[in-house]
C-alpha cells in the first residue's frame, strides 16, 4: 500500500476524494482509547474501508451503522469522532434577473458553488459578470440535462412567470436536492401548485416546497429579498451536520505526492459559541502557513503554532488538542466564548 504517512494511508483520501455525492459517508476515527488513531469509512451502513481489518471499529461495524450524523460518541470505553462526509455545497438558481444578482453575491460569500440558469443571453450574461460559477444559457428543461442533483444542492426557483416555475419546481422536485425553493405570492404559489398537481405530483411533495420563499422577515428590496432566501437555505443546511469539511484544494494537497508531511486539525466537539462547526477543517505546514479554517482568532493561532511545533518536532501520531476559547474570549475583551476539542493527525 503506498502511504501518505505512515498512519494516514493514502487510499483512505482518495477513497474520500472519489466519494459518491449520493452515498452517505461517515468517517469513523478513535480519538481516545488503545486504538487511538484507527479508521473505518462507513458506506450507506456498511464498513467499506478500514485501516485495521481485524481492529475495533470493524469488530463494531453494527454499532457504528446505525450513526448518522456528525458527532463524538462512547464505546466500549473508547471515544470516537463519527463525521458525516458531505459535499460542496450547490446553489442552482433558475432565472438572472434582479433578484438573483445578491443571491449569488451572498451564497459566493458563503463558499458555496453557484450554477444560474436562464434563456436570455443579456441575463445570463449579467449573472456571469456578477460572479456565478456556472451559467447555462438555455431553456429551463434543457439546462436539466446538465444538472446532477445531491443531497447538497439547493434549488432557487425565481424565474419570469408561472409557466417557467412550473416547468423548474417540478424537474427540481424529481432531481435529488435539499432544498427547493420557488419566489411568488401565496396566489402564485397556489397556481403554480394546481398546475404541477395536475402533472402527478403528490401533496406530499407539493408541501415540501418552500414558497413563499425566504424567512418571513419582510423584506422588500432584491437585496432584502436575497437576504431572506440565503438565510432560509442556512436554516436547511445546518438541521443536519453533514460537513464539508475536506475542499477540492485540500484532498488535493493530502495527495501530492511531492510535500512534506502536515498536520490535519479538525473539530470534533465544541460548547458555547465556537465559531465554526464540528468537522470544520484546517491543514497545517510546517512553516505555520495553512489551508482551510477553524475559526480564526486566537484559538486558531494556537492550534496552528502548536501544530507547527509538533511537525518539527516530528511527531507522527493522532493527538487530540482542546482549547478553551472562554479563556481568550476574556483576554482579548470579546464577548463570545466556548471550548472544543480539535483533532490532530499528520498526512
Amino acid at each position: 500500500m503506498s502511504n501518505i504517512h505512515d498512519n494516514q494511508p493514502r487510499d483512505l483520501y482518495e477513497a474520500i476524494s472519489d466519494a459518491n455525492i449520493n452515498n452517505e459517508i461517515l468517517i469513523v476515527t478513535v480519538v481516545r482509547g488503545p486504538e487511538t488513531g484507527e479508521k473505518a469509512v462507513i458506506t450507506d451502513g456498511v464498513i467499506t474501508w478500514a485501516s485495521d481489518e481485524g481492529g475495533f471499529l470493524r469488530s463494531h461495524e453494527s454499532e457504528l451503522s446505525a450513526v448518522h450524523d456528525s458527532m463524538m460518541i462512547s464505546l466500549d470505553g473508547r471515544d470516537i469522532f463519527a463525521e458525516l462526509l458531505g459535499n460542496e455545497k450547490q446553489v442552482i438558481i433558475f432565472g438572472a434577473g434582479h433578484v438573483s444578482m445578491p443571491i449569488i453575491t451572498i451564497t459566493k460569500m458563503m463558499g458555496m458553488n453557484v450554477t444560474v440558469v436562464d434563456d436570455r443571453k443579456e441575463f445570463a450574461e449579467n449573472a456571469r459578470k456578477r460572479g456565478a460559477d456556472r451559467v447555462i444559457c438555455k431553456s429551463f428543461a434543457e439546462a436539466f440535462e446538465e444538472i446532477e442533483g445531491s443531497d447538497d444542492t439547493f434549488f432557487v426557483i425565481v424565474t419570469r412567470g408561472h409557466r417557467y416555475d412550473t416547468e423548474c419546481v417540478g424537474r427540481s422536485l424529481r432531481t435529488r436536492h435539499a432544498y427547493v425553493g420557488m419566489i411568488g405570492s401565496k396566489r402564485h404559489a397556489q397556481i403554480v401548485r394546481g398546475m404541477l398537481l395536475k402533472k402527478g405530483f403528490s401533496e406530499e411533495e407539493l408541501d415540501s416546497i418552500y414558497t413563499p420563499i425566504g424567512l418571513s422577515i419582510g423584506a422588500e428590496t432584491p437585496e432584502e429579498i436575497a437576504v431572506s432566501i440565503t438565510a432560509e437555505i442556512i436554516e436547511v443546511k445546518n438541521r443536519k451536520r453533514r460537513n464539508f469539511g475536506f475542499t477540492k484544494e485540500m484532498l488535493k494537497e493530502i495527495l501530492s505526492e511531492e510535500r512534506d508531511p502536515m498536520i490535519l486539525a479538525t473539530i470534533v466537539s465544541r460548547k458555547g459559541s465556537a465559531p465554526r462547526g464540528i468537522g470544520s477543517k484546517m491543514l497545517v505546514r510546517r512553516d505555520g502557513s495553512i489551508s482551510g479554517t477553524i475559526g480564526g482568532g486566537s484559538a486558531e493561532a494556537a492550534i496552528i503554532s502548536y501544530a507547527a511545533d509538533l511537525l518539527r518536532e516530528g511527531f507522527t501520531g493522532t493527538e487530540i488538542k482542546p482549547v478553551d476559547m472562554w479563556v481568550a474570549a476574556g483576554e482579548d475583551g470579546m464577548v463570545c466564548g466556548g471550548e472544543i476539542e480539535v483533532l490532530l493527525e499528520t498526512v
